[in-house]
């Protein structure tokens, strides 16, 4: 008898957690599978990262969803090292009649999307930097060193090779300022589209890693060293015809009047947004100064310790200014689920644009005339709890979300944070690096 096994797809979501979660089904049976998907069960977003679902969700043991494959995320990820080669999708989560489930993270970033161009004719290109550590690395990884470069070798080309064969377009790979740190970039594209790409990315590297035998984590803290594993996301505002809308040339920092208040809107609500965009026992923990990472809730024009960096147009021969001016939100982690990062992201935008909110100190988006450091603004949460708190405190956030879907984020998150009360520092980075 000959065999007609011709491998696995993985039919995958992200919960509440920034975890992909997912089913495996034969590709012998594909046409099915893409017309009618899996089965899910809507308790499944009450899932904690710790692994079980939450008590006291209103879901319980009741009811059934299709998790419908989304064609244009599919990955085909080739055998490594005698690894079997494995197709990766993405799906929606809907409804056994086909229609849209509220509680869905990606029809929330969907809704938002639509929401920016129905209320401003505006779009956003984005981009999600992603930093992780290489866990069992003998030895440190010098930053930004081609001896590192090699030495990780044939890791590293065949993580370039494979995020270019899924279409994620990698731009550049490299040692970071941590220890056995690494940085992976990918093209910019539609917000949707790069929430997709964040998501498959952290898969796509475990994959190779898992090849070579080698253990990654995108844990936020994984060791006690100054720095700690980020998720960056850049944003830039887009006119109906694709022309910049965040480029002024007239303005401080050359950051457009409609960017501004984009950003300020991120600014007015930045407590809150942190218990989505950073939202572990340990993210907090990286959000401090001297990390090279969000300080404070600020912006900063190009401030590695701001919120919100403003990353300054080129003015190179052959480069248009115009393209690469954008703004960087630095204070989210892969503990997070990204689609839930750039919808809240974008609400706070748009929030910001109607009611053309302002930058409180105008110099801060303006290159420093002066290499002193300027006073920082509001402290971020110093703790999951406290971003919880202010996540509570703040009805316009809450009124993003459908009701159901709010109550059972901030149910898994309190769960999470009540769990883990107690842990020392230690054990924290331990089991947050086995998570993620």
């Amino acid at each position: 008898m000959s065999d007609s096994f011709t491998g696995l797809t993985h039919i995958a979501t992200c919960d509440l957690g920034g975890v992909c979660r997912g089913r495996a089904v034969p590709n012998s049976d594909s046409e099915r599978w893409d017309r009618e998907g899996t089965g899910w069960v809507p308790a499944s977003i009450a899932m904690s990262p710790l692994g079980h679902i939450v008590e006291g969700n209103s879901f319980a043991a009741i009811g059934d969803l299709r998790l419908i494959p989304d064609p244009t995320t599919r990955c085909e990820l080739p055998s490594i090292r005698n690894k079997p080669a494995v197709s990766l999708v993405l799906g929606d989560l809907v409804t056994t009649g086909g229609g849209e489930w509220h509680c869905s993270s990606r029809t929330f970033l969907r809704r938002a999307v639509s929401e920016l161009a129905d209320s401003t004719g505006l779009t956003l290109l984005a981009a999600f930097e992603h930093e992780f550590t290489l866990v069992d690395e003998e030895a440190p990884s010098s930053p930004l060193s081609l001896q590192s470069l090699r030495h990780v070798e044939p890791f590293g080309s065949d993580l370039v090779r494979c995020l270019a064969l899924a279409g994620l377009q990698p731009e550049a790979w490299h040692p970071e300022y941590g220890s056995h740190q690494w940085e992976i970039t990918v093209a910019p594209t539609d917000a949707a589209a790069a929430a997709d790409r964040a998501i498959l990315l952290r898969e796509i590297v475990r994959f190779v890693a898992d090849a070579h035998e080698r253990h990654v984590t995108f844990a936020p803290v994984p060791d006690d060293g100054p720095v700690g594993n980020g998720v960056h996301v850049h944003l830039s505002l887009r006119n109906a015809d694709g022309s910049s809308a965040t480029f002024d040339p007239a303005a401080p920092g050359r950051l457009s009047a409609l960017a501004e208040s984009f950003a300020a809107g991120i600014l007015e609500h930045a407590s809150a947004i942190t218990a989505i965009t950073a939202p572990s026992p340990l993210s907090a923990l990286r959000l401090r100064p001297g990390r090279w990472s969000a300080a404070s809730a600020d912006v900063g024009y190009q401030d590695r310790e701001s919120m919100l960096r403003i990353c300054p147009a080129l003015d190179l021969p052959g480069s248009s200014p115009i393209d690469h001016l954008n703004i960087e939100y630095r204070a989210a982690d892969a503990t997070a689920n990204p689609w839930l990062v750039m919808g809240v992201l974008i609400k706070a935008g748009l929030e910001g644009i109607r009611r053309e909110l302002r930058i409180n100190d105008p110099t801060r988006v303006a290159p420093p005339t002066d290499s002193s450091e300027r006073s920082r603004s509001l402290a971020l949460p110093a703790s999951l709890r406290e971003s919880l708190v202010a996540l509570e405190s703040d009805d316009i956030v809450l009124g993003w979300f459908p009701p159901e879907l709010i109550a059972t984020y901030l149910l898994v998150k309190q769960n999470e944070e009540l769990e883990t009360a107690g842990t020392s520092i230690e054990d924290l980075r331990l089991l947050y690096s086995r998570l993620y």
